[in-house]
């Protein structure tokens, strides 16, 4: 595809039009809008061609009328295959259909990023980033860029996506036909989303790396989003963790499921294709089973911790895996502290990327990790859910609401309480620090003392070193005491002794002994001798 839109851009100025009042400075690049519609109409124009592609070896595989008839069917089908891709709903007689595949969804992903890299190299948007900046405070400047940046990341997204959504209703009027109606206002919505997110990913990714995209957004919505993100990461390795345990000890049973369909060769590849793009749906019906609510397979059914209760199930062989009707083993219930792991986790990131410095603030922006994390946990459940048409299956996958309400509960209390602790130890480590900078001068001073004096004969080159660890003045609130072995020598108890023998029993008020000398057990701290304090060290036994 971007071999495609290379050709497009070599092409001549002219032909793809170009804004009047333009300078000769700007015919390295077309408008922003140009290029966004150019992206847009190559994306749908290559993605159709592999849907058809696809459909067409599934119409000779089946040729039963299953497609439609002859080849207008098998297009109009690859386009309703399109708009199932980006989630946009059917209706059938009878009810409508929501539950589609969210693996789909990947392909058009990946067309509209890469066209959307295209997009930012063609308009050459890293030339129309301000020039002028306000003359205030670097911080201000840095604030004012990310601003300037943000505006074009979503001026392109809306490039990209604007023409994309309006393309998509047109195919939406062309794939209806008796039996299935795709809803336009839903395939307006979901197009213009999925443009706009990824022409804006795209976008960022141009300006700059990743760690640039990042720092595009504040330092609070950055530490929100990565914490979101990790959590929501281990949410989904949980679920998908669950469904392989699930599939390996069912596999017996998904795979009686598979030869009761009898699909053949090219059957079998495209039911496995198929079960591999419900792979992502049944990994978020996983999770909300991690987090408690569970999910049904149509109405009055449960598969949750508490219980199963399940009726006929669709003869997909991936279902297969669901636990039998009936009460649950207890030790199953400890997949619901998976939730607070992942909190914990994104407790701690929230707190190294963006530490607070008050104790208390620390715990509420991880409780609100936790709220935006439930809230991508309630839309996921949303996606992957949905009816099959009318009656019994017009409620399959997990409850929305319930899921947004005990992932956030779940984790925005774990992530609390470990963005707390995390944060502490953040601020004393940080409040250490001047400590131990300041030691570090004292330490380098005295070892070049030490060889100095080596060298020129005052010390010993090969001395001893001293019993325990020598501590200075500026570590000795942070170090133990050292502890006194078995085989050093007592000299303070043989000094105690000796200062006993020599002094009397009562002395003098005056601080003379009888004998009339200066008793010499007593230190007067007070006196300075002249101007010099005396300090008394507390470790001069260390280092007799």
């Amino acid at each position: 595809m971007t071999a495609i839109l290379d050709q497009l851009r070599a092409a001549p100025r002219s032909v793809l039009g170009k804004l009047p009042g333009v300078s000769d400075d700007d015919e390295s690049r077309r408008p922003l809008p140009v290029s966004g519609m150019l992206a847009a109409a190559c994306t749908l124009g290559v993605g159709l061609a592999a849907l058809t592609t696809l459909t067409l070896v599934g119409w000779i595989a089946a040729p039963n009328g299953t497609l439609g008839a002859g080849l207008p069917g098998v297009f109009r089908t690859a386009a309703q295959a399109w708009l199932a891709a980006h989630h946009a709903g059917f209706a059938i007689p009878g009810g409508r259909v929501g539950l589609l595949p969210l693996g789909l969804i990947i392909l058009p992903a990946l067309l509209l990023y890469r066209a959307a890299r295209w997009m930012a190299r063609d308009a050459d948007l890293r030339l129309r980033l301000p020039a002028r900046l306000p003359k205030n405070s670097p911080r201000e400047q840095a604030n004012a860029r990310r601003r300037a940046q943000l505006v074009l990341v979503a001026q392109a997204g809306v490039s990209l996506a604007a023409p994309y959504a309006l393309l998509a209703g047109l195919i939406a009027v062309v794939a209806r036909n008796d039996i299935t109606q795709p809803f336009i206002g839903d395939a307006l919505l979901s197009h213009f989303t999925l443009a706009f997110l990824a022409g804006s990913l795209a976008t960022a990714r141009t300006i700059g790396p990743w760690r640039a995209m990042l720092r595009l957004l504040p330092e609070r919505v950055r530490a929100l989003t990565l914490g979101t993100a990790v959590a929501t990461a281990v949410l989904l390795a949980a679920g998908l963790l669950l469904v392989v345990v699930a599939v390996g000890l069912n596999f017996g049973q998904v795979r009686e499921l598979s030869g009761v369909l009898s699909p053949g060769f090219v059957g079998g590849l495209l039911l496995l294709l198929l079960q591999l793009l419900y792979l992502l749906n049944v990994v978020i019906w996983a999770l909300s089973y991690v987090a408690g609510p569970g999910f049904a397979i149509g109405t009055g059914t449960l598969v949750a911790p508490t219980g199963v209760q399940l009726g006929t199930v669709p003869s997909l062989p991936l279902l297969g895996a669901l636990p039998d009707s009936g009460p649950v083993p207890g030790w199953m219930m400890a997949v619901v502290a998976l939730p607070f792991a992942a909190g914990a986790v994104a407790g701690v990131v929230v707190a190294r990327v963006s530490p607070s410095p008050s104790y208390e603030a620390a715990p509420l922006w991880g409780f609100f990790t936790g709220v935006t994390t439930g809230l991508v946990a309630g839309l996921l459940a949303a996606l992957s859910g949905g009816p099959i048409g009318g009656g019994r299956l017009a409620a399959v996958g997990p409850s929305p609401w319930q899921v947004a309400v005990s992932v956030a509960l779940e984790v925005g209390v774990a992530a609390g309480i470990s963005a707390g602790v995390t944060n502490l130890l953040l601020l004393n480590r940080r409040a250490r620090a001047p400590l131990d900078k300041a030691a570090a001068p004292v330490r380098k001073a005295g070892a070049a003392i030490a060889r100095a004096a080596s060298k020129v004969g005052l010390a010993e080159a090969d001395a001893r070193p001293l019993p325990g660890h020598w501590m200075d003045a500026t570590e000795a609130d942070t170090q133990p005491i050292p502890v006194i072995r078995d085989d050093w020598q007592d000299e303070h108890a043989s000094a105690e002794a000796e200062t006993r023998a020599q002094a009397r029993p009562l002395p003098a008020a005056d601080g003379r002994d009888g004998r009339g000398g200066p008793r010499r057990d007593i230190v007067d701290e007070s006196d300075d001798r002249g101007g010099h304090v005396i300090y008394l060290d507390p470790y001069a036994w260390d280092r007799d």
